[in-house]
């Protein structure tokens, strides 16, 4: 009598290995979301709270790391043996909304994006001249950081825009802009992990690459950040431009630009991988664009909205104790001299993607690692520049990079 497993058994099991792997990520994450909750912890997002319970942080970065190799297991498994496409995509669901069942996490982020939409809309001043503390009395103020009360908005003119019917809509609550950021960072999340399925040719595993991610789904439907956003949007014009609408494409690229500044080392590899056929890049149309978007701006902020691209020179300046520049320092070498040798680094390597480019190959989920690795202010929600684009490209040296920076940075995430 035999006891030998029938091979299609056996590879049924292996199957069923990652969506169990999915299930342990969303159980760990839901852990991570009640830890939120008491009120000794301290992760729930607040201005000035001391005295808090240190003890639920330990909690929530123990089941954060956990979450995280959980994913990983249900990668490796799916990239062995797949899986069907709708358990994948309804197990990113529950993984990318379960967050939104906890109060503001970590960062007071969105409420200054409140403040400064708030600042437009209500208070008839500009955001990109006057800081929140010219307007003291908002509603908003007392839960913006204190880091950004004396700052004038970081963001680009589309993202500012699109904050001030949301000022208006949520009013005085603190509650309800903390949950409307919320639910439009996870919803972006989702539609950047759709559409790398799309451009995809491993679909599941390329949804499940970005959609299984807890690191994402706690810094997006636990967080809010707007970075999701210019994910999402980067996406929509590469699938644009893989169907031959190249004029929405172009608009698209320049909505992304318009809302946060690095799309604009990914546009010229773009441009050069498609510099002929029928997906080449319609110059005239993003002209137009720009254009349209920059009269809207200064129509509403008078030319002030270009301080936005201030935050490079003050993240140059001051840098994050994760970024590679700083961790350089620990070496013994001068913070101005970290720089140069990052900066060169980047510099040649990013001469080496613009070749491959012009080959026809625009390694852009590998561009945007190589920009998180070089930027000398880094944190944990930064990583949606590069998974999404690593997931569609299907590029293995990016999505190894893009994996272990996010493993490096999930402490930060807490710590922030």
């Amino acid at each position: 009598m035999s006891l030998a497993i029938p091979r299609t058994s056996l590879g049924s099991r292996h199957r069923s290995y990652a969506p169990l792997a999915a299930l342990l990520t969303a159980a760990l994450i839901a852990v991570c979301a009640v830890a939120a909750w008491p009120a000794s912890s301290p992760l729930a997002a607040s201005v000035g709270r001391v005295g808090l319970d240190q003890r639920w942080r330990t909690l929530y970065v123990a089941c954060l790391i956990a979450a995280f190799i959980c994913y990983l297991a249900g990668l490796f498994f799916l990239r062995r043996r797949g899986s069907r496409l709708r358990l994948v995509a309804g197990l990113a669901v529950a993984i990318q909304l379960i967050p939104l069942g906890a109060p503001l996490l970590i960062s007071t982020d969105v409420w200054s994006y409140w403040d400064y939409g708030r600042i437009a809309a209500v208070d008839g001043g500009n955001p990109y001249r006057d800081p929140p503390d010219a307007f003291p009395a908002d509603p908003a103020y007392p839960f913006a950081g204190h880091a950004w009360r004396d700052t004038t908005s970081v963001y680009g003119p589309v993202f500012t825009l699109a904050s001030e019917p949301i000022g208006r809509a949520v009013g005085a609550s603190a509650d309800a802009a903390a949950w409307t950021y919320k639910a439009l960072a996870a919803l972006a999340v989702l539609v950047a992990a759709a559409l790398a399925a799309h451009l995809a040719r491993r679909k599941p595993f390329a949804l499940a690459f970005v959609g299984w991610n807890p690191q994402l789904a706690l810094n997006f439907a636990g967080g809010g950040h707007n970075d999701s956003w210019v994910a999402a949007v980067v996406l929509a014009a590469l699938a644009l431009a893989a169907s031959n609408r190249r004029r929405l494409a172009s608009i698209a690229w320049a909505v992304a630009i318009f809302i946060k500044w690095f799309p604009l080392l990914l546009l010229p590899l773009h441009t050069l991988e498609n510099r002929g056929g029928k997906r080449r890049f319609d110059a005239p149309t993003f002209a137009a664009a720009v254009l349209v978007i920059a009269g809207l701006a200064t129509w509403r902020y008078g030319l002030s909205w270009s301080s936005a691209f201030a935050p490079l020179k003050r993240a140059a300046t001051h840098g994050s104790h994760f970024a590679l520049p700083h961790r350089l320092t620990g070496l013994g070498l001068g913070p101005h001299l970290a720089l140069v040798v990052v900066g060169v680094a980047f510099v040649a390597a990013y001469a080496w993607l613009a070749q491959t480019a012009w080959r026809g190959h625009a390694r852009l989920g590998l561009t945007a690692g190589l920009i998180l690795l070089a930027a000398p202010y880094v944190v944990s929600w930064y990583t949606v520049w590069a998974v999404p684009l690593a997931a569609a490209e299907e590029d293995l040296a990016a999505q190894v990079l893009i994996l272990g920076l996010c493993a490096y940075l999930l402490r930060q995430g807490v710590t922030h």
